[in-house]
């Protein structure tokens, strides 16, 4: 089969791979209809995280259930399955809970890479879900962005508490940053406030629910967001970067009591801990746990309630990987879609 493999900072090749194999009876291996280039992956991509020699990418997915373990109940060969990006067993106490991306005995999702014609899940019974039917061309885009950008905008919003009469601000204006929005306004955000200084990105924002348009970053964001809410800082902030700057400039714009979703991965971010005990606000974030929105999510993109596909600006073959990749590295792209 072909997948995408990274050698080292911007040298992204497209090769000839062996084809994951059942490895664990609680295992399947899943036929990509499509996946993605994640602005995670860029991280290593522009050398921020280290290459560790040859490594397989993507870890965003939908396709046909090819084959199953012996101890797989809930997906068949031939089922069209969407999953998170963590694997998790969905029955421990923390995936009860709600946090399956914290599962006790969860594992990536992706070993062998999504960004590939085939690849391997493990604990695919907790991981996988079933589309309701196969999905018509034009949905894949939207199914596929709830394997991550979607769930992981969705849970930042969550975590922010948004939700009817607060003003939601969102920090970045990447995919996540984009369905972040999108969220909130399902929730019921009475005012949402995109910061994003990207003309494609500001027209996306405002179509998914955006009331307010704000370029400016660092205190001079937080300041704009003040003087847009009398002075008090909104009620809840999404942070979809995982920059220092990002992060404080989030927390600085929530308003005394109120609550930041922090979705963006984490790179050296540190929080002065005088300035977070005087802002007296909530924060809750992380790696999100994609599966325990899926169902509804799954049911609101059928029902074309939401088009969160439209993040997808960019669709490439498999073969063109590394444009994709470069696309989105120079913002030419807001997130890629990869065809095997």
């Amino acid at each position: 089969m072909r997948g995408v493999v990274m050698y080292a900072a911007g040298d992204v090749r497209v090769e000839d791979r062996d084809k994951p194999t059942i490895e664990k009876p609680t295992d399947a291996i899943i036929k990509s209809a499509a996946s993605c280039v994640c602005g995670s992956d860029l991280w290593p991509y522009r050398g921020v995280d280290e290459v560790k020699g040859p490594s397989p990418m993507g870890h965003e997915y939908v396709g046909w259930v090819d084959e199953v373990g012996s101890e797989v109940k809930n997906v068949k060969p031939g089922d069209f399955v969407v999953g998170s990006f963590f694997a998790s067993d969905n029955t421990c106490e923390i995936c009860e809970a709600g946090f399956q991306s914290r599962c006790i005995v969860g594992e990536f999702a992706c070993p062998t890479g999504a960004q590939s014609e085939y690849l391997r899940v493990p604990l695919a019974d907790g991981t996988l879900v079933k589309t309701p039917g196969e999905p018509t061309p034009d949905l894949i885009p939207s199914v596929l962005a709830a394997s991550d950008v979607l769930g992981t905008g969705w849970f930042g919003a969550v975590a922010a508490q948004a939700g009817p009469g607060k003003t939601v601000a969102v920090v970045g204006d990447g995919a996540v940053g984009l369905l972040a929005i999108l969220a909130a306004k399902q929730l019921g955000a009475e005012r949402i406030i995109a910061m994003s200084r990207h003309e494609s990105r500001q027209k996306l924002a405002l179509e998914f629910g955006a009331t307010d348009i704000v370029e400016e970053r660092g205190d001079e964001g937080v300041a704009k967001v003040k003087d847009l809410t009398n002075g008090y800082g909104a009620h809840s902030v999404v942070e979809a970067v995982g920059t220092q700057q990002s992060m404080l400039q989030a927390i600085q714009a929530t308003r005394p009591g109120g609550h930041v979703g922090y979705v963006g991965v984490s790179h050296d971010v540190e929080l002065p801990g005088q300035a977070l005990f005087f802002a007296e606000v909530n924060l809750l974030g992380g790696p999100a746990p994609v599966r325990r929105f899926l169902p509804d999510l799954l049911d609101r993109i059928y029902r074309r309630e939401i088009d969160p596909g439209k993040v997808f600006d960019l669709t490439l073959p498999l073969e063109q990987a590394a444009e994709a990749y470069k696309a989105m590295d120079e913002r030419r792209a807001i997130k890629a879609l990869l065809q095997p």
